[in-house]
């Protein structure tokens, strides 16, 4: 039941966030000047309206996003009253256009801003200086997590029933210890550790550690398990040695801000997230191999492109899990990389519209130096075919994301 209100908490969040992207387009344009007719929530028939002024404002059956009707928004719109065309958006300045057309995803961006802000002051966001890479990893104190089984196979997964208990719990270590040397080899750091332990055989081994500032000795029955090469982890998995405990990092996960700070805070998080979301979207058409292969029964990688049925399902298991942090991360994730995407100068997305409505501003530009006439507006009729294609290649890219998020979903918490 849990998962379930998660599901449709964030289905809810995102329809929300679609809306104010539209909003943000009406509420520009009429401060403009321009004439918008209808602002609708969801697609489809239409469930309940009203009309206010020269908007119709409503609410359809389809809760899948929403729109706004600005009139004129082309040259070759054919939908324009012979009263309305002094009022239609593509008479006014480019820079108005560009205000117009960029609202929504500048909604997005300060709703990603927002909810980051207060996230950093409640929550915190993510300690920069948090080891992220295996190097990082390796360097960090080898003090220990417990763990509450060892998975003998090679596979990422929870405990389940059958598993051995882990040996370092077993032995009464605890949580914090810190590991000095395995079999009387000392280990100064993390990876030092993991080496020893996979060297050393499965069964009795001694183990020096120290708590609360007091050495300790404790002997411990080393598991038997396999596990790939620690350099290698998509290598072949051989048997090894494992003593069942995790990294208790030396830094925290998270740093909470006061209300100044945050600012910077969150100024600092979100230019790591734009780099994060511009290298994701290169990476996309590499991906698409692995979604088709989730999609016909091969295992999904955590690392391909989810859609927002995918998103809608994790922040469904954040709920259901209490890991709200995660939840609204996901939200913020979600409408940072929707403001970046639709800023792609593709139509029919806003950034195609704005890349031509610049386009022309620098034709008319140049011509008027070289003292050629003015060639006027861009034929969006000629550029249907492209319009077309974008739309295509990208229908069909949502339908694979969808598809593998329903047969094969990504999943962050175990069952």
């Amino acid at each position: 039941m849990a998962n379930l209100l998660g599901v449709a908490l964030f289905a809810v969040f995102i329809l929300i966030s679609v809306s104010l992207h539209e909003a943000g387009h009406m509420l520009t344009a009429k401060a403009f000047g321009m004439k918008v007719t209808r602002y609708f929530v969801g697609f489809g028939p239409t469930l309940w309206s009203f009309k206010r002024g020269e908007t119709e404002y409503g609410v359809k059956g389809i809760p899948l996003g929403g729109f706004c009707k600005i009139v004129g928004m082309t040259p070759q719109d054919d939908d324009v009253d012979p009263a309305d065309e002094p009022r239609a958006m593509w008479r006014y300045p480019v820079w108005k256009r560009t205000i117009v057309m960029s609202a929504g995803s500048i909604t997005h961006f300060a709703l990603a801003l927002g909810a980051l802000w207060i996230i950093a002051v409640s929550a915190g966001l993510p300690n920069p200086n948090f080891p992220s890479t295996e190097k990082e990893f390796r360097a960090e104190p080898a003090v220990v997590a417990l763990a509450p089984c060892v998975v003998v196979e090679n596979a990422n997964r929870a405990c389940q029933a059958g598993d051995p208990a882990s040996p370092a719990a077993k032995a009464q270590l605890k949580d914090g210890d810190r590991i000095t040397a395995i079999n009387g080899t000392p280990v100064a750091t993390w990876g030092d550790m993991l080496d020893v332990v996979r060297a050393a055989k499965p069964g009795s081994a001694t183990v020096d550690y120290v708590r609360d500032g007091t050495p300790a000795k404790a002997t411990v029955d080393l598991a038997a398990v396999q596990r790939p090469p620690l350099d290698d982890p998509k290598g072949a998995a051989s048997a090894v040695s494992a003593l069942g405990v995790a990294l208790q990092p030396s830094t925290p996960t998270r740093v909470t801000y006061g209300p100044v700070a945050a600012f910077g805070a969150t100024a600092d998080f979100t230019g790591n997230m734009a780099v994060q979301t511009v290298h994701a979207m290169q990476r996309i058409p590499q991906k698409v191999p692995a979604l088709w292969t989730a999609v016909t029964g091969g295992e999904r990688d955590v690392d391909t492109p989810i859609s927002v049925v995918g998103a809608s399902r994790l922040g469904g298991e954040a709920v259901a899990n209490d890991a709200w942090f995660l939840f609204f991360m996901l939200f913020v994730s979600l409408n940072f990389f929707i403001g970046v995407f639709n800023l792609l100068p593709l139509l029919p997305l806003d950034g195609g519209h704005i890349a031509i409505a610049w386009f022309e501003r620098a034709r008319s530009w140049v011509y008027a130096r070289l003292g050629r006439p003015d060639p006027g507006r861009v034929d969006y009729l000629k550029l249907m075919p492209i319009t077309y294609a974008v739309i295509l290649i990208g229908g069909a890219f949502t339908l694979l994301t969808v598809t593998a998020d329903v047969v094969n979903p990504i999943t962050l918490f175990s069952r």
